[in-house]
């Protein structure tokens, strides 16, 4: 089964590229998608919760209660600010502040779980996320405005959030996990933002709905990934999230690719090959 954490990196490249279409329209700011997206993904979710509701009683404990409380607190804060970043920056511009998210990721987990600590995973993982990152920067990348700094302390937080659900992950099924999260999330952000839809067409809503859908099958495979992989490994195969965009631009775009993304893909290929052999 190590091809799912695939199809989860191909959702998530997906699902940006959803999010930043449905930002760039002049009438939906970042307040109303935060709330719209997190509604999307609670109704789309609903179905599954009846079906696969779990809790396990140390999900109660005050320790446990308090990381949750953490992990929610984390992923507000990091919604919001990528959000904000995504609706006035393109793409281009977000993507190298935003591949700093998987080196944060495993420097977390190196230092929270010892378990993680398997030198043919650690290795090529540091390799291909430092990759990714040299791929992407640029002189003028350095130069950050207050988009861009949204979205480096966005992934920053993106990457406290997704380390610290690991050790909690246990005690719920990933699916009460998420809806979870994802429902309190909501419930802060409307208190926050209390935001009108009256201006939102249909096409619109259906495309958030599609988007929140998407996120969920990607949320649901990371988590799973984590369980049965490991931060580190999961988030090696993950990185292949920007792969599937070279290539998709290259064939479908007719982009041209500069030398240092060709050479990163590469790279990651090579790193998560070598991961892979060495763990399955």
């Amino acid at each position: 089964m190590i091809w799912i954490p695939f199809a989860g990196a191909l959702s998530e490249a997906t699902g940006v590229v959803l999010e930043k279409k449905v930002l760039r329209k002049k009438y939906i700011n970042f307040k109303n998608y935060s709330v719209a997206s997190f509604l999307a993904i609670v109704i789309a979710m609903l179905p599954l919760i009846y079906f696969f509701w779990r809790i396990s009683p140390e999900a109660g404990e005050l320790k446990n209660i308090l990381i949750f409380a953490f992990v929610i607190a984390s992923s507000v804060i990091a919604n919001i600010l990528i959000f904000y970043s995504l609706k006035k920056e393109q793409i281009t511009e977000i993507e190298p502040i935003r591949l700093f998210q998987p080196l944060f990721v495993i420097l977390i987990a190196l230092v929270l779980y010892p378990s993680e600590r398997i030198a043919h995973v650690i290795v090529p993982a540091l390799i291909a996320s430092s990759a990714l990152v040299f791929s992407h920067l640029k002189r003028h990348h350095f130069q950050f405005n207050k988009h861009l700094m949204a979205a480096f302390f966005g992934s920053l937080f993106f990457a406290i959030e997704l380390a610290a659900s690991k050790s909690i992950l246990l005690f719920y099924s990933e699916i009460t996990f998420y809806f979870l999260r994802c429902l309190s999330v909501l419930i802060i952000v409307y208190l926050i933002f209390r935001p009108s839809f009256k201006g939102m067409n249909n096409k619109s809503k259906v495309l958030i709905f599609i988007t929140g859908a998407i996120w969920v099958f990607y949320r649901l495979i990371l988590y799973y990934g984590y369980l049965k992989y490991g931060v580190i490994l999961t988030t090696l195969l993950f990185i292949l999230a920007p792969v599937f965009i070279y290539l998709f631009a290259g064939v479908f775009l007719k982009e041209k690719l500069s030398w240092k993304n060709i050479l990163a893909t590469i790279v990651i290929i090579i790193c998560v090959a070598y991961a892979i052999f060495f763990s399955v």
